[in-house]
């Protein structure tokens, strides 16, 4: 078929169209067919150029539907085929770096919206007034009985301060030295946390901070000081949060009432008042630079016990006022270093033995509250002065003393719990378990009285055993039949340890619960000796029953009934009244062990009652009585609970014990009874006689018998002058020893 010149060849839509010009290097385009069909030469075919169309593709041929042709071949120049496929890469490479891109700003927007909506959450579920509160519990201050501080125990925390109300050093001088551009940022600080990273990377001296004042109120209001990348996230979202909601005098005046100055101190109210005994509002500059300073290391830098690093970095806030141009050279060179004037109050002791033991029961009290509180204690100073002055008088070395003193309803007035609190804070007096020995035989004979027995009911003092157990008496003497009350008084073992196995140890020890022992009591017959372990608090509770006539009686350490354990006992039970028969009885037993047993030397004056106690190798020695409206209870031995050789229950303790009551109660000691003198001359008037004569014989001595003639008469005795002093009398008792010879 013939074809003009020029025209397209429509036979091969498909192929793509020639470059115009006579270029004898290009390649030349053959034409495609299917490869079943057979050549013929009317069928071969040139390359005819094509018009070139605006977009090279594939448009379908009406005439001719084979499958699309294979890519051309390469040219023998090389190259070709190269260049196409390199034309097609730069395409697909974009479309993966399009797609990575559109990710990664996915991701960036998604991070924003999360920390936004956290922020937000943060707005309005967070407690705001928590930035407000202290982040250390409070103070409290225990009082006496009377009213007089006795201890302080917890953080000094005062009032909020206004910054507005402030002086404008004392602002300037916090910012300068802890974050210069406050009122600049929105709570983080790039380039702080720039110049921190590089100083800390590249110096080798002490360590730099970027953490705002912002920041700072965050952490110690709302976090943890755990180094953690989470920790710090968080502080960054409520330090964001706070700039939202406060103003930033509202968030340096919450800064300033609760960072932490050192000695326990915490806020600017608290720390004027401890280190210069002024208020916030009345702070020199000198005074003010001091106390900025100290926040960076608090409890190195306190002033009350590091006041040349105090002022050295009282220096450094000086000069960066002047760098921040809150101060003139000038001006700086006028500041003198600050004058501690340091509030007397805090000489009270933080601890004493009464105070470690009653403080949770007044946390508890006390609630929540955000400033220092004061709580009344039931201790008496003068009771408490007189029990450190009797246990002082024990003469001790080693060996350990404790002494408690409660009034029959259970408020505890005195307390030691060791020789020395500062030497050793351990309380023997509530947290120590020992033995009590025969102290616990109160609740054997009051099982005894339970059940029917009386003071005058016989029992055996003799050797016993039972089972494979042999008791023995401490002084290995037995008396055989004997009264109840002699059994007491002596405190025989065998017939504490025949009561325990005749009545029930169940019996005993259902007294001993009664009256207020908590600690574990093995069910054992053994237990008549005092072989379970107690704590000398609640022992003292358990002989206080019986001073006031009912049982239970709680050990308190609170001037009134309001605490939790008192609410609770009161709607739980009132106090048990102990029969009028068995109270008595009880009573008698424990008055002749002060009066004729082993605690004699306990007497006073007044009637006393008491029970002593000595544990086996004499490891622990103990007194426990009453007398008037007090009740002590003495123990002493030795922390590692080896033996004290010659120790009893009836002999120091007893007089510490009677020591102490003789002050508390203003008594005096019982005087012995008197004891009539015995003497070895008593002679007859024969012996007289004989003596005489024995003597004149062996003297030689020439004697006569005179009748009564010969004797001189009166008038013929010479008398002595008048102005002569008469013989001054015989000794005193001279005449009476005469008269009885």
């Amino acid at each position: 078929m013939a074809r003009e010149p020029g025209s397209g060849d429509v036979r091969f839509p498909l192929r793509r169209p020639a470059e115009s010009g006579d270029d004898s290097s290009a390649p030349q385009v053959r034409a495609w067919r299917p490869q079943s069909a057979s050549l013929t030469p009317l069928e071969a075919t040139v390359a005819v150029p094509v018009p070139e169309a605006p977009r090279p593709g594939l448009v379908p041929d009406p005439f001719w539907r084979a499958p699309p042709p294979p890519p051309p071949p390469p040219s023998d120049g090389g190259g070709g085929g190269d260049e196409g496929e390199a034309g097609n890469l730069p395409a697909i490479r974009k479309r993966r770096f399009r797609f990575r891109w559109r990710w990664v700003s996915w991701g960036i927007a998604g991070f924003i919206l999360l920390f936004v909506l956290a922020v937000a959450w943060l707005a309005l579920t967070a407690p705001l007034s928590k930035s407000l509160q202290p982040p250390a519990p409070p103070s409290i201050t225990l009082l006496s009985a009377e009213g007089k501080p006795i201890a302080r125990r917890g953080a000094d925390i005062a009032g909020p301060v206004d910054v507005t109300k402030l002086p404008d050093h004392v602002a300037q001088a916090f910012t300068a030295i802890e974050d210069r551009r406050f009122y600049s940022h929105l709570g983080v600080d790039p380039r702080g946390i720039m110049r921190a990273f590089l100083h800390n990377a590249t110096s080798s001296g002490g360590s730099q901070g970027g953490s705002t004042i912002t920041q700072q109120l965050a952490k110690n209001a709302f976090l943890t000081s755990d180094r953690t990348m989470t920790r710090k996230l968080r502080e960054v979202m409520i330090a964001f949060w706070l700039e939202a909601w406060l103003t930033k005098e509202e968030i340096l005046s919450r800064y300033l009432s609760n960072v932490y100055f050192g000695d326990n101190v915490y806020g600017l109210r608290a720390a004027a008042e401890h280190y210069f005994s002024t208020t916030p509002e009345k702070l020199t500059l000198s005074q003010a630079s001091l106390l900025a300073g100290l926040v960076k290391a608090p409890s190195r830098l306190a002033p009350t016990g590091n006041l040349k690093g105090a002022r050295e970095r009282q220096k450094l806030v000086i000069g960066a006022m002047v760098a921040s141009g809150a101060l003139t050279e000038a001006e700086a060179a006028r500041v003198r270093p600050a004058v501690l004037r340091v509030s007397k109050e805090k000489e009270l002791p933080n601890g004493t033995y009464f105070a470690d033991w009653v403080l949770p029961e007044a946390r508890d009290r006390a609630g929540g509250v955000a400033t220092e509180q004061t709580v009344k204690t039931t201790l008496e100073m003068d009771l408490q002065q007189a029990a450190e002055r009797a246990v002082r008088g024990a003469g001790l070395r080693k060996t350990q003393i404790a002494l408690v003193a409660m009034r029959p309803d259970g408020r505890v007035v005195a307390m030691v719990g060791g020789k020395s609190y500062r030497e050793s804070p351990f309380n023997r007096a509530t947290q120590a378990r020992r033995q009590p020995g025969s102290t616990f035989k109160l609740f054997v004979y009051l099982a005894a009285l339970r059940s029917g027995m009386t003071p005058d009911s016989i029992v055996d003092d003799s050797p016993v055993t039972i089972g494979d157990w042999s008791p023995t008496n401490s002084d290995g003497r037995y008396a055989g039949k004997i009264t109840l009350r002699q059994a007491f008084a002596k405190s025989s073992n065998v017939v504490a340890a025949r009561l325990t196995n005749e009545i029930g140890v169940g019996r005993v020890i259902r007294a001993a619960r009664d009256l207020g022992i908590s600690t574990p009591i093995a069910s054992e017959a053994s237990i008549a000796l005092g072989t379970s372990n107690v704590s000398l608090l609640e022992l003292t509770a358990a002989y206080a029953a019986v001073a006031n006539g009912s049982y239970p009686v709680r050990p308190r350490g609170l001037d009134d009934a309001e605490s939790a354990d008192d609410w609770l006992a009161a709607r739980l039970g009132s106090a048990t009244r102990i029969p009028g028969g068995q109270l008595d009885d009880m009573r008698s037993l424990l008055a002749t062990v002060v009066s004729a047993g082993t605690g004699r030397g306990a007497a006073l004056s007044i009637p006393a009652f008491g029970k002593t106690g000595t544990t086996q190798d004499a490891r622990d020695a103990w007194f426990i009585g009453y007398a008037g409206d007090l009740v002590a209870a003495v123990w002493i031995g030795n922390d590692d609970n080896s033996p004290i050789p010659g120790l009893s229950g009836g002999g120091i303790p007893a007089r510490v014990w009677r020591d102490f009551m003789v002050r508390a109660l203003g008594v005096s000691v019982l005087p012995p009874p008197p004891v009539e003198e015995q003497y070895d001359n008593e002679m007859s008037l024969d012996d007289v006689l004989n003596s005489v004569g024995e003597f004149v014989e062996g003297s030689q001595i020439d004697t006569d018998v005179l009748g009564p003639r010969d004797r001189p008469s009166p008038q013929d005795e010479e008398l002595p002058p008048e102005d002569e002093e008469e013989a001054p009398p015989p000794p005193r008792g001279y005449g009476a020893r005469r008269g009885e010879e």
